[in-house]
């Protein structure tokens, strides 16, 4: 993990909030239909579990998407996301309704997407993040941005980045041992 600045390091200290997208960051991007028209996702076990840390931590977690999809909702129960917003193409008035709905504000969240639609969303939260192979233009734009790619532990990455920045990683690793 890449060392952070004292900058970043000092708006993490107030995150409470994580926020993903879900293409493109929680899975690789690509769309993968069947023949009679489902849609089918594949999402990496490292996030999952790097979402639970942030659980355990204390810290809320919301998934804001463009798409809408059954398996999106079932992942998030499964990992006890505590907020969800689905067909959401406009992702800073999503991020803006999930403030003024939990009491959250931009100082208190980390956001985390991979292309334009995420872009405002990404410069709004105190820490805007991306992914590596994100858009160029998105890269450019973010505070920070994963070495790992989308559904391929980025999502974790990001996880383990904000409890780094709360000095709540080593504990949470020690309880494994």
């Amino acid at each position: 993990m890449d060392q952070l600045n004292e900058q970043q390091t000092q708006k993490l200290a107030q995150i409470k909030l994580a926020v993903f997208d879900v293409d493109g960051v929680l899975t690789d991007g690509k769309l993968n239909f069947l023949a009679d028209g489902s849609e089918v996702k594949n999402f990496n076990t490292l996030d999952g579990l790097g979402i639970k840390l942030l659980a355990q931590s204390g810290i809320k977690t919301a998934i804001i998407t463009g798409r809408s999809s059954p398996q999106v909702e079932r992942r998030a129960t499964a990992l006890g996301i505590d907020y969800l917003y689905q067909g959401r193409e406009d992702k800073i008035t999503a991020l803006r309704e999930l403030w003024q709905d939990t009491g959250f504000n931009a100082d208190q969240t980390a956001y985390i997407g991979d292309d334009l639609p995420d872009l405002a969303a990404i410069r709004a939260a105190a820490f805007g993040a991306t992914v590596n192979g994100g858009h160029p233009f998105v890269v450019e734009h973010a505070d920070w941005c994963t070495t790992r790619t989308a559904g391929n532990g980025a999502g974790r990455e990001f996880c383990e980045t904000i409890l780094a920045g709360q000095g709540k990683l080593e504990a949470l690793y020690q309880e494994y041992l």
